[in-house]
């Protein structure tokens, strides 16, 4: 009987999801169609019992994920999956037909071993937000290919926020105007000596060196990142003014300074650290200096420390953004007075849409620079970013800051 091994499987999870606004193609050609919609709701297909057995091993996010990463399932439109997970409500399934369906589907796996976890996952051991986790979590993400980011960044390789909001019509254009109004926000002036915390591959650092004649101290925790960095402040001929570090945020430093960017790193920090990194921030600038936080911002009121199983296990371990209001009190808390807070949130969305578009215009090369997981993980990762702020889940925000006065 043809499709007789899936079949039980098939008949459970027409039961458990009775509306279906997606298709299920299984690795014999039976289907288990949509239910809801005109019919445009995505596909998605299971290549393997493995993919299955992903699931199993890992019921939920978790193990779809796996099974995606590692080509046992595919989806013919990553975007209409995202749309579809956004009105998503997960049936409430009792403990029998939870039984039911898993029953059926290790029928449908046969005798298989459970898969291997896909290379490109990391789980990180070791106490949440510790130097050396922390340092591992970045890597895992930042250390992945210079030349793969290049794919999809601008000419100055600035992964953070451009802003479009102001005229840009580029992203070079955009990234260029982030960069320079950081600078007239901190209001640089000739002799400044600046501190770029998550410095990256250097160009807020570059940049601020070279128009207004600053001497700035980049630091990141990517020896991959900061190997270029230091290439690219060669080539721009600032090796006088641009000093760039491996070193971590906590590390001791007896120098203060004038004027301290954080672009795209407060969202490593961790609950459990952000006052820390409030009074480290304050610890670090003169009585009369500036202080510019730029950071991604959870518009929810959960506070837990999970951004959910792909970003935790695929893209930034541990990376979860905080709530404005909490990074507020956190600086408040240090001594800082805030002076001027802004949101980005529309100009990111535009940002990540210009970064998916050359990623994929760059496909066949970002696969022999990274694999195929690794392909798999940015390409939804993106988009699921994208999504992120177009729903308007979470935000971003430039904070300018200054020293209470004693």
């Amino acid at each position: 009987m043809p499709f007789a091994h899936t079949e039980p499987l098939r008949r459970e999870l027409r039961a458990a999801l009775p509306q279906r606004w997606f298709t299920v193609r299984f690795w014999d050609g039976s289907e288990l169609g949509a239910t809801d919609g005109n019919g445009d709701g995505p596909t998605f297909t299971v290549r393997s019992p493995k993919a299955v057995a992903h699931v199993v091993r890992s019921p939920g996010e978790l193990g779809l994920v796996r099974a995606y990463v590692s080509a046992e399932l595919e989806v013919d439109d990553l975007d209409k999956v995202i749309a579809l997970a956004n009105g998503f409500a997960e049936p409430r399934l009792g403990r029998a037909d939870r039984a039911r369906v898993t029953i059926a589907a290790l029928r449908a796996c046969g005798l298989t071993l459970p898969p291997r976890t896909p290379r490109a996952e990391l789980r990180p051991h070791g106490r949440r937000h510790s130097r050396t986790r922390d340092a591992r979590s970045v890597r895992h993400h930042y250390d992945l290919s210079n030349d793969f980011f290049a794919l999809f960044l601008d000419e100055s390789m600035t992964y953070s926020c451009a802003i479009f909001s102001r005229g840009a019509c580029s992203l070079e254009e955009a990234q260029h105007e982030k960069i320079d109004l950081v600078c007239r926000k901190l209001a640089l002036k000739p002799g400044d000596r600046v501190l770029d915390i998550g410095c990256g591959w250097g160009g807020f650092a570059i940049h601020a060196a070279r128009e207004y004649a600053t001497s700035v101290l980049g630091i990141t925790l990517s020896p991959a990142q900061a190997e270029l960095a230091r290439q690219r402040v060669a080539a721009a001929g600032l090796g006088e003014r641009v000093q760039i570090r491996v070193a971590d945020y906590r590390d001791p430093q007896s120098e203060r300074f004038d004027a301290i960017a954080s672009i795209g790193m407060v969202e490593h920090v961790g609950e459990h650290n952000i006052d820390l990194y409030a009074r480290r921030l304050h610890a670090l600038l003169k009585p009369d200096g500036r202080l510019l936080n730029h950071g991604i911002a959870r518009l929810r009121a959960d506070l837990s420390e999970h951004a959910g199983a792909f970003i935790q296990h695929f893209v930034f371990p541990d990376g979860v953004p905080l709530q404005l209001s909490r990074t507020q009190l956190a600086l408040e808390r240090a001594g800082f007075a805030t002076e001027h807070v802004e949101g980005f949130g529309a100009d990111y969305e535009q940002t990540l849409t210009h970064w998916i578009e050359r990623l994929d215009a760059n496909r066949e090369r970002a696969q022999q620079l990274v694999g195929s997981e690794r392909l798999r993980v940015w390409r939804l990762y993106l988009r699921g970013a994208r999504n992120a702020f177009a729903t308007q889940a979470v935000s971003i925000y430039q904070t300018l800051a200054r020293p209470r006065r004693a």
